[in-house]
């Protein structure tokens, strides 16, 4: 093998040029594309959530409402470890242009939909596309960015998420409002020809010509896996009952087939999502943290708006605003431990730090009464946020550089879909529990009778803050107490949950991160030095790179690059 520097015919230069590292200047013109990239995934269910009153309004057709959110959903986790396959075998660079020429697409026929019907269809395609923009943009950012330099740009990613969560419902209400609801839809479509326009001309990587066959078969029983827990997570409790045929069916179908996806992956040449690499103990664990993260954020985001409109009075207008205090303290820790990491090349302090500090901040909240203040409500919620900053960018940080280079992509929309499964399970559980607890204290204040005829359709977990207004001072005191019971159920729930967190950080390993400032070639991928990370791997000599141990050289199987 010639050196990486050596030569200039291409099926060597193209493998040399993705293993040197990049000037400062070309990832940053790229983390243009990029960041665009995520704000346009983010920001979309935020704003179009805002409008959705008003697109009821024209189009009719209610009783589908939910179905404008959980087609987009269903299509974004299904597609999802697909896209990073997809960009292993064939190209991140392709795969990630095509998954924003689908999003768009889906955006402008979402914007031009005459009913319900329409509008569901051209969310899934949008959501197709979305699936694979957030897995793009870190897997492209793993290939561009050694694991150990990579501190320095992903506060860029921890800005554009606390930006998308108190912008979107800004800008969602400020569309609906002042233009037409079709705009929130429309809005994509500049925003993502520049991130187009920026990742053709600034994106340099190899070309991938895979001869590897797709695995269909695992790729079909994935995604009916993936799309039966999000519908029994979408559905449980709210369509369905949980113990009713619906959901007892969707739970056998998911079970089924995930268990034959298990099967079929470890007798398939390339598997669609390889079970070697749960073998690597830290890839394991981080997955473990990933779902606690999702489960523990999404759960916080939905049912703390809820808290201060209802009980302490904040205003629905500016909702993503409330959210700020938590989005403060992400922001501001995600920061400092990537410069932290960059600086020392250590990691494994931060994910046991992180869950201490998320379990800490769910015991805190789970304190929320009726007479707990704004200014103290804030500040949990900060601590919280501190909790989710040590782990947001960490967590993908530790998944990435537990595997080899041909592999970034599964490697980033794994730990995409245990987080977004995660967030799934998180609003299904807490949102069972909170009504629960929010109906039995209503009951318990005014009577059954009287508690389930206070709220619309005689739930009384269901009361919307202009509802409550309208009600009789008593019966808003008993919501208010409700209320508060039910935040202290769901969130002593979600300190037990991240209990499972700290345990996985505590058996986490310190493993040498691969880049320019880190011994690279002793890693080779950390766990890889009793074969963990190589079986299933090396099979076609592809990471024999890797195992030579040449620096940054190591698990850079784009040698198979043209």
């Amino acid at each position: 093998m010639s050196h990486p520097k050596a030569g200039n015919a291409a099926p060597e230069k193209q493998p040399a040029e993705d293993e040197q590292p990049r000037s400062a200047r070309e990832i940053r013109l790229v983390m243009i594309g990029l960041v665009v990239t995520m704000l346009l995934a983010m920001l979309d269910g935020l704003i179009v959530g805002t409008a959705m009153p008003t697109i009821v309004g024209e189009l009719g057709g209610a009783e589908h409402l939910s179905w404008v959110v959980t087609s987009y959903t269903l299509a974004t986790a299904a597609s999802t470890p697909i896209w990073g396959k997809l960009g292993d075998l064939y190209g991140r660079k392709g795969t990630f242009l095509t998954s924003i020429v689908i999003f768009l697409a889906g955006s402008a026929l979402s914007g031009l939909s005459q009913d319900m019907t329409e509008l569901i269809g051209f969310r899934a395609l949008q959501g197709l596309g979305a699936g694979g923009l957030m897995v793009g943009v870190m897997s492209i950012m793993g290939a561009l960015v050694p694991p150990r330099d990579r501190g320095k740009y992903q506060g860029m990613f921890a800005a554009v998420m606390a930006l998308a969560t108190i912008g979107g419902p800004l800008v969602g209400g400020f569309i609906t409002d002042h233009l037409n609801w079709r705009w929130t839809f429309y809005i994509n479509l500049p925003l993502g020809a520049v991130a187009l326009a920026v990742v053709v001309v600034t994106l340099k990587l190899p070309k991938v010509r895979s001869k590897a066959r797709i695995d269909y078969l695992g790729a079909l029983l994935l995604t009916t896996g993936i799309t039966s827990l999000t519908l029994i997570t979408t559905w449980g409790g709210q369509e369905y009952a949980w113990g009713s045929k619906q959901i007892l069916g969707l739970s056998a179908l998911a079970a089924s087939t995930l268990i034959g996806f298990c099967y079929v992956e470890q007798r398939v040449e390339e598997p669609m999502l390889p079970l070697s690499l749960f073998k690597n103990l830290n890839f394991t664990l981080v997955s473990i943290i990933g779902f606690v993260v999702g489960f523990v954020m999404f759960g916080s985001t939905v049912f703390l708006p809820l808290y201060q409109q209802t009980v302490q009075g904040a205003s629905a207008t500016n909702s993503g605003l409330l959210l700020m205090p938590m989005m403060f303290g992400m922001l501001v820790i995600s920061l400092v431990v990537g410069q932290a990491v960059t600086k020392t090349g250590k990691y494994r302090i931060y994910p046991i730090i992180g869950t201490v500090v998320m379990t800490a901040g769910m015991l805190l909240l789970s304190t929320l009464s009726t007479d707990t203040s704004g200014f103290v409500s804030a500040c949990w919620m900060v601590v919280l946020g501190a909790g989710m900053g040590f782990l947001m960018q960490i967590t993908m940080l530790v998944a990435q550089n537990s595997v080899e280079l041909k592999d970034m992509g599964v490697a980033s929309s794994t730990a995409t879909l245990f987080r977004t499964i995660g967030g799934s399970f998180g609003v299904a559980l807490f949102g069972a529990l909170f009504n629960n607890r929010v109906t039995e204290t209503m009951n318990e204040r005014l009577g059954s009778a009287a508690g389930a005829g206070s709220a619309q359709g005689g739930d009384p977990a269901q009361l919307s803050p202009n509802a409550l207004k309208a009600l009789p001072a008593p019966v808003q005191d008993a919501y208010h107490h409700a209320v508060a019971n039910g935040m202290h159920t769901v969130f002593l729930w979600g300190a037990a949950a991240a209990v499972i967190s700290v345990a996985a950080a505590v058996f986490m390993r310190e493993v040498p991160l691969r880049g320019a400032g880190g011994p690279s070639a002793d890693a080779k991928d950390g766990e890889a030095k009793d074969g963990e990370a190589k079986d299933g791997e090396a099979k076609d000599g592809e990471a024999k790179d890797g195992e030579a141990g040449k620096g940054a050289a190591v698990g850079n199987t784009e040698a198979v690059a043209i």
